[in-house]
C-alpha cells in the first residue's frame, strides 16, 4: 500500500549556515511512490563531502542542509512496483538518488555519468524540485533503482563507507583492469579512500606500495593493512628506487602535491588514476609521453558496479576500518576529519543515538 501522506517527522542533524555547525532538525520525507523504498537508517558514514557542502565550499549549499551519502539501514516499507527488496532487508544508499534513466550511461547502469546529471543524495535538486536531504537522519525514501542490497551477514557499520569511499577506488580499479594478480599498485594517501585501495589491491592479488608523507604510518600500513611496501614520498632516494616499477597508481590525495615524481615510478604504459581533488594538477609532458603513460580521473560509480563491489567485499571479507560515533559527536568528527585525525572512516550510529 502506498503512503498517501508522510506525517511522521524525520529526525536529523542539519547545518543552517556556512559555519557548518550541525544541530538537531526535523523535516518530512516525501510520500512513498510506486517504485520507492523507505528505509530506517542505522548507520551513515562521514565523508569529506559533508565538510564541503555544510560549509558552502562550492558556493551552492542550500540550507538547512542535511549531509550524508554513505547510508545503510533496514527496509521499512516499499511501493507496489518494488521487486528488488522487501521489508526487513538490509540496504544502502550512496552518493546519488536519481538520474534521467534514459541516456546511454543510465541504460548501462553507470548513472553517476548521466548526461543530464545524477541527483546528489543531499543538496541536490530532485525531479520534483525538492532539495534532497542525506543520511544524518532517521529514515530516507528512494527509488528502488538507487537502493543497494547489503549481502546477508555483512555488518552494516562496515557497509556504509563502501558506498562512497569504497566505490570511489573500486570503480576505476575495475575499469583500468587493476584486478590482475601479480601486477603492482601504488597508493598515494592513506585515508578513507587510500586504505580501501590497499584492501582491494591485496584482494586482487596485487603487490601494493603505499606512498605517504608521514613515516609514522609505516607500521600500520604494513602490519595492519597488509601493504607490501611503504615509501615516504618526500625521500628522493626511496622514490628513485621505484623508477618504472609500478603498473598502476591510485592517487587519493586532495592536498596539492607534485605529480612528476609519482609518474616516474610507473612502467611503460602505466596508469595513474586521480580520485582526490587537489586544487591543480601539473606535470611535465615528458612524464606522460616518455613511457606512453595514462592519467585518468574517476568519481564513485553507477548502480551496477556498486552492487558488484558490495558482493565482492562480502565474498572476500573486506571490511573498512571505522570509528563508530554517536550523532552528537559529529561536529567534533568533522573537525577531526579536516585535520586527518581518523583511522580511517567515521561512521555515525544513527539507530542508537539519533533520538
Amino acid at each position: 500500500m502506498i503512503s498517501e501522506n508522510v506525517k511522521e517527522d524525520c529526525l536529523a542533524w542539519a547545518a543552517r549556515d556556512p559555519s557548518g555547525v550541525l544541530s538537531p532538525y526535523k523535516f518530512s520525507r516525501r510520500s512513498i511512490r510506486e517504485d520507492d523504498v523507505s528505509l530506517r537508517i542505522t548507520h551513515c558514514g562521514v565523508c569529506y563531502a559533508d565538510v564541503v557542502w555544510t560549509r558552502n565550499k562550492h558556493h551552492d549549499s542550500k540550507y538547512p542542509l542535511v549531509p550524508g551519502h554513505e547510508i545503510v539501514g533496514i527496509v521499512e516499507e516499499v511501493g507496489p512496483n518494488v521487486s528488488q527488496v522487501k521489508p526487513g532487508d538490509h540496504v544502502g544508499v550512496g552518493t546519488f538518488v536519481n538520474s534521467c534513466r534514459e541516456c546511454d550511461y543510465c541504460n548501462d547502469r553507470d548513472e553517476v555519468n548521466c548526461v543530464k546529471g545524477s541527483v546528489f543524495t543531499f543538496n541536490g535538486a530532485d525531479s520534483d524540485g525538492t532539495i534532497t536531504k542525506g543520511g544524518y537522519s532517521s529514515y530516507i525514501v528512494v527509488h528502488q533503482r538507487y537502493c543497494y542490497r547489503i549481502p546477508e551477514g555483512y555488518p552494516l557499520e562496515y557497509a556504509a563507507p563502501l558506498l562512497c569511499a569504497g566505490i570511489t577506488v573500486y570503480n576505476p580499479m575495475i575499469r583500468h583492469k587493476m584486478n590482475q594478480p601479480g601486477k603492482s599498485l601504488g597508493v598515494i594517501g592513506l585515508g578513507g579512500l587510500g586504505h580501501m585501495a590497499v584492501k582491494f589491491g591485496k584482494a586482487f592479488g596485487l603487490n601494493v606500495t603505499i606512498f605517504s608523507t608521514s613515516e609514522s604510518k609505516k607500521e600500520e600500513a604494513l602490519s595492519v593493512l597488509g601493504a607490501d611496501r611503504f615509501v615516504v614520498s618526500s625521500d628522493g632516494e626511496q622514490m628513485k628506487a621505484l623508477y618504472k616499477s609500478l603498473d598502476f597508481i591510485i592517487d587519493t590525495a586532495s592536498g596539492d602535491h607534485p605529480f612528476d615524481p609519482y609518474m616516474s615510478t610507473l612502467k611503460t604504459g602505466g596508469v595513474l588514476v586521480l580520485v582526490g581533488f587537489p586544487s591543480e594538477v601539473k606535470f611535465s609532458p615528458a612524464s606522460l609521453l616518455l613511457g606512453s603513460r595514462t592519467v585518468a580521473g574517476s568519481v564513485t560509480g553507477g548502480t551496477r558496479v556498486t552492487q558488484e563491489m558490495l558482493e565482492f567485499c562480502a565474498a572476500h571479507k573486506i571490511y573498512p576500518k571505522t570509528e563508530v560515533i554517536p550523532i552528537q559527536y559529529v561536529n567534533e568528527a568533522l573537525e577531526r576529519l579536516i585535520n586527518r585525525d581518523v583511522k580511517y572512516r567515521f561512521v555515525i550510529d544513527i539507530e542508537n543515538s539519533l533520538k
